[in-house]
């Protein structure tokens, strides 16, 4: 088969290196890529939010199936216009992307089917979101009801930080026009829950943690990630199974119901508080960097269970609705531009990178035949071992190996686990 993939970061590369283990793919694409993903897919100089110039290159080189990794393509309804020409394309419609373009939807969502989540309440207006989060107790959690790159949560510990935030979202439209939603602040581990999903066919896939704060011992500002791990010792098999009878698989459900069925990555954001596990929020895609230390672990075909989603059908890899998976632990750590998630430089030359067993390129492009640096996070190292300890010790083995002068990086990835 002839694949392309939209994308250009992390989550990307990792889903280019599933699908060429496969042996149904012939030929992958993507577009735009990075100087990493060029190793093993042939890039396209194609912007991923340019729906008539990713269409026409679909067409022109008759590609069997195309992948969707970031949201932005999702939300401005690529998934719709190449189904509209009659192509194969895995991901979620504009309408059922909305499940994480739109907080309140995803709520509102929750609230009438019963699926377990924060309370919340939505403001479009400054002075009245201001004057409910006095009448309540603090921290408050505030979320920018749209797309803001994984930057649009608040976790306000103080009124002043949660004025600044609300300031941010409704007066200076830091994201954008929009809302906000304020929810009640919950308390526990967090982990994400990525299942495949077509329709009401639904088939989890491993469990994995992120780490969000830029720092060691979870400090500093919030990131897109920072690194992340595979398994979870903390969440039991019944927990899991609990959260996919009673969350994964109902969301699903619902969005049937509702009229616009999910196709695609559905990824629950979870929390397992003292009152059990509820939902923090749901992405419509595979998340970046989970997506980096969960494929590696798939066993079965990942091209197979593309392709028979994005028509409906039942993958032949799936046995009694699950997929296979290697029992190796697997552990990333992201490296990232000095100043991330503020501003930052790049343009520096990163050496070292053959020496490593599997890296995938966040940021990276490709000058003159050096590797620079190129985004906020720019590698992805990722370790494996029997054991936990053993991946964090691979992965902190090979992240010695790159020589970078402008990166760093936490040395604690995993560390809720062990």
């Amino acid at each position: 088969m002839k694949i392309l993939v939209i994308g250009s970061g992390g989550r990307e590369h990792a889903i280019v290196d599933a699908l060429a283990r496969s042996p149904k793919a012939e030929k992958i694409y993507c577009a735009p890529g990075n100087a990493g993903i060029a190793r093993q897919a042939e890039c396209v100089n194609l912007k991923d939010t340019d729906v008539e110039g990713l269409l026409a290159f679909a067409k022109k080189e008759q590609i069997d199936l195309t992948v969707v990794g970031p949201e932005a393509a999702l939300a401005v309804g690529v998934v719709d216009r190449f189904q509209a020409e009659g192509l194969t394309i895995f991901g979620p419609t504009k309408a059922a992307t909305r499940i994480e373009s739109s907080k309140e939807f995803a709520k509102e969502l929750m609230q009438k089917y019963e699926i377990p989540t924060a309370g919340f309440r939505s403001f479009t207006l400054y002075e009245e979101a201001l004057a409910y989060v006095k009448s309540r107790p603090l921290p408050a959690v505030l979320k920018y009801d749209g797309l803001a790159a994984g930057k649009g949560v608040v976790i306000a510990e103080t009124m002043e930080e949660a004025d600044a935030a609300l300031k941010d979202m409704l007066q200076d439209d830091k994201f954008g026009k929009g809302k906000v939603v304020i929810e009640d602040f919950l308390t526990g581990p967090e982990f994400s829950f990525l299942c495949f999903v077509s329709g009401e066919q639904v088939y989890p896939m491993v469990l994995s943690q992120d780490h969000k704060r830029a720092y060691d011992g979870d400090k500093g500002p919030n990131t897109g990630g920072m690194g992340a791990y595979s398994p979870l010792p903390f969440i039991s098999e019944e927990e899991r199974q609990w959260a996919l009878e009673h969350v994964m698989r109902p969301t699903a459900k619902a969005m049937v119901e509702e009229g616009c069925p999910f196709t695609g990555v559905l990824y629950g954001g979870l929390m397992k508080t003292p009152q059990g596990i509820k939902v923090i929020e749901f992405n419509a895609r595979f998340g970046d960097p989970e997506t980096e230390v969960v494929l590696p672990r798939l066993k079965s075909d990942i091209v197979e269970v593309f392709d028979a989603l994005a028509k409906g059908e039942v993958p032949a890899c799936a046995k009694e609705g699950e997929l296979e998976w290697h029992d190796f632990a697997t552990l990333g750590i992201v490296l990232a531009s000095k100043g991330y998630p503020e501003a930052y430089e790049k343009g520096y030359e990163i050496k070292g990178l053959e020496h490593l067993s599997k890296v995938y390129h966040m940021g990276t492009t490709a000058k003159e035949g050096k590797i620079l640096t190129n985004g906020g996070r720019v590698l992805f190292v990722v370790g494996c071992g029997a054991t936990l300890k053993e991946a964090q010790q691979h992965a902190l083995a090979e992240v010695e190996k790159v020589e970078c002068e402008n990166l760093f990086h936490r040395t604690d990835i995993g560390h809720w686990a062990l």
